[in-house]
Parts: structure tokens; C-alpha cells; sequence
């Protein structure tokens, strides 16, 4: 297959808008590779690893840990970081992570980070604790931020390895736990902290837990972030966090907050300005294509496209959605609710997914060949749409049963 059919940096906006990023061809198996090179080079000599999932959340606790533990190296200045990359997908087209695969922070000095950042997400974070036991030097210490396992079977084998390894290891989360998940986790010798999902982000819950007294940059640090994690949308700039820290590297993003907190220097915000002229011509298409469905009693706007799921979302609440469905084009899906409609994760949770009450994140189990995804891009997502919205359904008629047993 020639390269330039699935380069997505050249395709027309309109074409962009339905196809899924470059990423999104790559093999599982090049890619796994990938990752397990760039796992064991950054854990080579390091004496803590930090296994996190590399949004701005996640991204923020690394930086706490590193400003903790005096790991800091130089930012790169305006003329040394590159031009950035055309907007990319992974194969799994998650919530979060980098999408400059070309664009990677030049090391100032040769030497490796000590807090070293292994990126997981909720699809392969036993792969990424496996990476910690496989390469990290005996008696590392582990800290695992922003990532909860579905069931503890998934992990097991792998966490238990990594805590073999590792000298203690300690888990920061805010997400929604099972009560079995989260007892599994701790008797594997795992010290967990989980907050509570509607009032703290993962940086929140590592910020109180560390024992070190932070500047006031880093508490301003977690407040922005979780304006943005929680979808509160009060503070203007957590769009930029969640934006650059989507755009840039993750090695560059940690440096910068870690420098300059919450507050960037004018030239990130030139480059997240003009990041944002395609972003907003992106999130108009998917506007464009939206529509409102009835679902027992609520109003659910759906559409289909590349783009960012928040800005997209809140049209569709202003257009009078109590929850909203982004399909997008790598098959996965975000859904949005408001406070008419807090159980989104509910909703992900019966299609491969998960999340919070009012953000939350699935992949339909329905790609069982590339002509099931030819068929997706060709009809704008109709069987994932008709599959979220089944399920969106189902979440409604059990919420009804249970008032009316309560009622009883």
C-alpha cells in the first residue's frame, strides 16, 4: 500500500473529517514494538517509573512526581521544538495522548529522565506494567496514575510482576472503581488512592497524597486540569491544556506545565492557535451532522467525524441534548451528559467501555474486518450509532425500573 494513501496530513478537510488519522493503519504488532523500545529506553537507569495515561491529566501527575523527586530538565525554546504533525489517531482513536509522532522534545542533555513515563490507557495498561517489570531496574518505584482496570483479571499477571520489581508501588486514581477491582489491586501490596470522580481529577488525588510541599503553580495546576477532566468548563484555559497536551509530545507538554503550571508562555499559545484553525473547522463538520434522537424521555444529540468531542458535545446540549453520542472515525465513541443525564458510563459500560457520569468513552465490539469499517466510514458510524443508542436505551429503562421499585 503506498504511503500517501493513508498520510491523513494532505487529505482535504471534508476527507479528513470522516476517515480516521495514519495511526490508525499501523499494525498492532510495529506498534506493540514501538512501545516496548521507547518503554525500555526511557527505563534504562531510571529509579522510578511512572505508568500514566498521557492526557492532561495523567501528564500532570508525572509532573508533580518529577518536580518531587528533582527530576527536571530544560523546556525546549521556540526555535529548537519542531513544527508540530498533522493531527493523528491511534488504532484505538482513545480519549487522550499525543499526536506529534515526528514532533518529540530534543533532549538538551543525553541523560534519561529518573522519573521515567510509561504511557498506558485503559486498552493496554497491562502491557505497560508488564514493560515496568520486563525493564525496570529491581527496587524501582512504581506509581501508576489516571488508569482503572475493568476487572482485576486483565491486570493480575502483570501486576503482580510489576510489584516483584518494583520496591513499592503506589496507584493514584479517579475513575470508578469496583469494590472487588480495587481490594484486588490493594492485596497485590499496591498502596491505591482513588478520589471521588465528580469532585477530583487524578492530579487532585497525587497533589494531596505526595508527601512534598508544592508551589502554588502546581494546586493552580491540578484546579485547571480538573476543570477540564471533569468537564466543568470555568476556567478558559483547561482547553488549553487538554488541546496541547493532545497536540505536543508528551515529554514536552511535562516539561512545559512543570515549568510554567497552568499559565503558558506566548509561544505555546501561538501554536495552539494555530493548531485551532483546523480544530474548529473540524468540530463545525461534525456540528453540521448532528442530530437529536428521543430516547426514553431524553434528548440525544449523535453525529460522526474526527474531531474534539467536548466543543462538539456542548453544541449539541445548546441545541437542547441532555447526553450526547461522538462516533468516531478509528470506531471508537465518546458520550457526553449534562446534569439531566449523569450515567454515561453506564451507557459505555455495556459497549467495551467506561469512564465517568458525565464523560465517559467505548469501542463497539462490531470491526470484524476492514469491510466493517469501509462500511463505517462510508454510512458516518450507522451500526456504532444504533449500538450506543441501543445501549443508551437499555441504561434509560433500568434507571426507570429502579424508580419504580423505589417508588413500590
Amino acid at each position: 500500500m503506498y504511503e500517501d494513501l493513508i498520510e491523513s496530513g494532505e487529505l482535504s478537510l471534508a476527507r479528513k473529517s470522516v476517515l480516521p488519522g495514519t495511526g490508525f493503519f499501523m499494525p498492532d504488532d510495529l506498534e506493540e514494538d514501538l512501545e516496548e523500545q521507547e518503554a525500555k529506553s526511557a527505563l534504562e537507569g531510571a529509579d522510578v517509573a511512572v505508568v500514566a495515561d498521557p492526557d492532561a491529566d495523567g501528564l500532570a501527575c508525572v509532573a508533580l512526581l518529577r518536580e518531587m523527586y528533582g527530576d527536571v530538565q530544560n523546556i525546549p525554546t521556540p526555535d529548537e521544538r519542531g513544527e508540530g504533525s498533522d493531527e493523528d489517531e491511534s488504532a484505538d482513536d482513545s480519549e487522550a495522548g499525543s499526536d506529534a509522532e515526528d514532533d518529540l522534545l530534543e533532549e538538551p542533555d543525553p541523560t534519561p529522565h529518573n522519573v521515567a513515563l510509561v504511557p498506558g490507557s485503559p486498552h493496554n495498561l497491562e502491557d505497560s506494567l508488564q514493560q515496568v517489570a520486563d525493564h525496570g531496574v529491581e527496587g524501582i518505584d512504581l506509581y501508576v496514575c489516571d488508569l482503572c482496570p475493568d476487572r482485576y483479571e486483565y491486570v493480575a499477571d502483570e501486576l503482580e510482576a510489576a510489584v516483584e520489581t518494583a520496591s513499592s508501588v503506589e496507584w493514584y486514581d479517579h475513575h470508578q472503581w469496583d469494590d472487588g477491582v480495587a481490594q484486588s489491586v490493594r492485596d497485590a501490596g499496591v498502596s491505591l488512592v482513588v478520589g471521588d470522580s465528580d469532585e477530583e481529577c487524578t492530579a487532585d488525588v497525587v497533589y494531596r497524597s505526595l508527601e512534598y510541599e508544592f508551589d502554588d503553580r502546581f494546586a493552580e495546576l491540578a484546579a485547571v486540569t480538573r476543570d477540564h477532566d471533569l468537564w466543568l468548563r470555568e476556567d478558559p484555559r483547561s482547553d488549553d491544556l487538554a488541546d496541547y497536551a493532545y497536540w505536543t509530545d508528551p515529554a514536552e507538554y511535562v516539561e512545559v506545565v512543570r515549568e510554567y503550571g497552568a499559565d503558558f508562555p506566548e509561544w505555546v499559545e501561538a501554536y495552539i492557535a494555530e493548531r485551532r484553525v483546523e480544530k474548529e473547522a473540524l468540530i463545525e463538520r461534525a456540528v453540521s451532522r448532528s442530530e437529536l434522537r428521543e430516547v426514553g424521555g431524553y434528548t440525544v444529540g449523535i453525529t460522526y467525524g474526527r474531531c474534539s468531542q467536548n466543543e462538539v458535545a456542548e453544541a449539541m446540549r445548546e441545541q437542547g441534548a441532555d447526553a450526547s453520542i461522538i462516533v468516531k472515525p478509528a470506531g471508537s465513541a465518546s458520550i457526553r451528559g449534562t446534569d439531566e443525564f449523569d450515567r454515561c458510563h453506564e451507557v459505555a459500560g455495556k459497549v467495551n467501555g467506561g469512564g465517568h457520569p458525565k464523560a465517559a468513552g467505548c469501542k463497539p465490539d462490531i470491526y470484524d474486518d476492514m469491510l466493517d469499517y469501509a462500511n463505517h466510514w462510508t454510512t458516518r458510524g450507522s451500526v456504532a450509532k444504533q449500538v450506543i443508542l441501543d445501549a443508551f436505551g437499555a441504561v434509560v429503562d433500568e434507571e426507570t425500573q429502579e424508580a419504580s421499585e423505589t417508588a413500590d
